[in-house]
């Protein structure tokens, strides 16, 4: 199974509009919508799980594509970079 980042997604884009054109290219596991914490409004990408061959060709077919007016950013996600430490205690 191979988690997949999307990138550079319209705001008005829709789970089921991501499920549905990543679904060309084989079963859908999961679609995780990032949302904002403060304003609940979605920020723009989101991670989709898939088989590994189907993720694959996800990334081959979709990467660089047209969607809703914006070109799509398909890669293999990232473990997230460990953050240091904020110091914003008063």
């Amino acid at each position: 199974m191979k988690q997949l980042y999307v990138g550079n997604l319209p705001y008005s884009a829709s789970e089921v509009e991501v499920r549905d054109a990543f679904g060309q290219f084989g079963s859908v596991q999961a679609v995780r919508m990032m949302m904002d914490r403060e304003t609940g409004r979605f920020r723009g990408f989101c991670f989709v799980e898939m088989e590994d061959g189907e993720a694959q060709a996800a990334i081959d077919g979709l990467d660089g594509k047209d969607f809703g007016g914006r070109n799509l950013r398909v890669n293999e996600a990232r473990e997230r970079e460990a953050r240091p430490p904020r110091n914003d205690r008063w």
